[in-house]
C-alpha cells in the first residue's frame, strides 16, 4: 500500500498499461543514453488465420471486436513481412510481403495499439511462459 502521497505534487496514480508496451508505447523514443533499459511487449492477441486465397494477404479471425483501434493498427509481433492493414468486425486483413506466406491455421501474435481499451474486450487474460499457459487472470472490471 502506497502511503503519505500527500506532497502537493501527485494528482493521480495510473498504475499500470506501461508493463504492457502496447504498439503505442513502443512509438516513444527511449530517453537518456544507449544504457538506458529497453522495454518488451507482453500483451498480445493471439488470433487464427482463416484466409490466404491471395498470396500478398491474409485474413485472421481478430478485428474490431478483439482489439481497439483508437490509437492505430495492431503490430504484428515476430513477422518482419506481415503487417495489419485493414479490420472489419471480426476480421483482420494481414499484408504478407516477400516469402512469408500464411497458412490457415497459423497464429499470430498481435500487439494491440492501445492496451487499455484492448483489454477491455475481453474477459480474461491468460498468462504464458516459455510456450505453455501459466495463469488465468479475470478482467474483473470488464462487468462481464
Amino acid at each position: 500500500m502506497i502511503q503519505n502521497l500527500d506532497c502537493g505534487l501527485l494528482t493521480e496514480l495510473q498504475a499500470g498499461s506501461y508493463i504492457f508496451l502496447d504498439a503505442d508505447y513502443s512509438k516513444n523514443e527511449r530517453a537518456g543514453s544507449d544504457d538506458a533499459p529497453q522495454f518488451q511487449n507482453s500483451l498480445f492477441i493471439v488470433s487464427t488465420v482463416v484466409s490466404n486465397a491471395d498470396a500478398g494477404a491474409a485474413v485472421v479471425d481478430a478485428g474490431l471486436k478483439a482489439i481497439a483501434f483508437d490509437s492505430g493498427l495492431p503490430a504484428v509481433a515476430g513477422r518482419p513481412g506481415v503487417s495489419y492493414i485493414e479490420p472489419s468486425d471480426e476480421h483482420g486483413m494481414l499484408g504478407v510481403s516477400g516469402n512469408d506466406r500464411l497458412k490457415v491455421g497459423d497464429k499470430v501474435f498481435l500487439i494491440p495499439g492501445h492496451c487499455d481499451p484492448t483489454v477491455n474486450l475481453h474477459n480474461w487474460y491468460v498468462g504464458l511462459r516459455n510456450g505453455c499457459i501459466e495463469s488465468l487472470w479475470p478482467v474483473a472490471a470488464r462487468g462481464g
